[in-house]
């Protein structure tokens, strides 16, 4: 499995993935990678929930094993998930005493998300559903860090590769060479670097109070 970021929303990963339970799990953990890296954390149960009945639909009414494609989007506001896959029959939403599990995940969809539906495409179909997802101060500064740290790499946002599990650990390892280059500087320009260091640490506590 894995994945791109472009420009088209602000931000926007792409995942293609084979319809099985174990890539259910493996997916899950992709979109809160990506979420935690975007800076919306506070978004991570919602879109996971809805990502696994989007996954789960593909499997049972489309068939096991089938390529399908999650596609997510950020704009500050809203979070947009969109699964693809290639069967054009286009799910109805049924009575809501349905007994079975026929269309739990679209009733759960039309619950959690803001706005949702279904529409062909050129190869198939997409269920997209938007849940809201306004980005805090602390969400801004997280944004705000995982761009320096992509630019800090050297690499173009838009062909670095984002399967998120790789793309966290090299994010990691640019966050301590930034923070050892940033203390090289303090030193060299007479600064303490344990008072910077204090310094930041009262800021990132006060704000994370705030938030709480």
């Amino acid at each position: 499995m894995s994945g791109n970021t472009t420009g088209e929303y602000r931000h926007r990963s792409v995942l293609p993935f084979e319809a099985v339970p174990a890539e259910v799990r493996l997916l899950r953990r992709s979109v809160a990678a990506q979420l935690g890296q975007w800076g919306v954390p506070h978004s991570v149960a919602e879109a996971e929930l809805v990502v696994t009945e989007l996954a789960t639909n593909v499997i049972k009414h489309v068939g096991e094993g089938v390529s399908a494609t999650l596609i997510l989007e950020w704009d500050r506001e809203r979070l947009r998930v969109e699964m693809h896959d290639k069967n054009l029959s286009l799910p109805a939403l049924p009575a809501t005493n349905c007994e079975d599990e026929c269309g739990r995940g679209l009733h759960m969809l039309s619950v959690l998300a803001a706005d949702w539906g279904t529409v062909l495409t050129a190869v198939g179909k997409s269920v997209w559903c938007e849940i809201a997802a306004p980005a805090g101060r602390a969400c801004h500064r997280v944004e705000r860090a995982v761009h320096t740290l992509r630019s800090y790499q050297g690499a173009n946002e838009a062909t670095l590769s984002t399967h998120a599990r790789r793309d966290e650990v090299a994010l990691k390892e640019s966050v301590v060479e930034l923070i050892a280059d940033l203390l090289h500087w303090t030193t060299v320009n007479g600064h303490d670097p344990d008072d910077i260091l204090d310094q930041a640490q009262m800021h990132f506590e006060a704000e994370t109070e705030a938030a709480a």
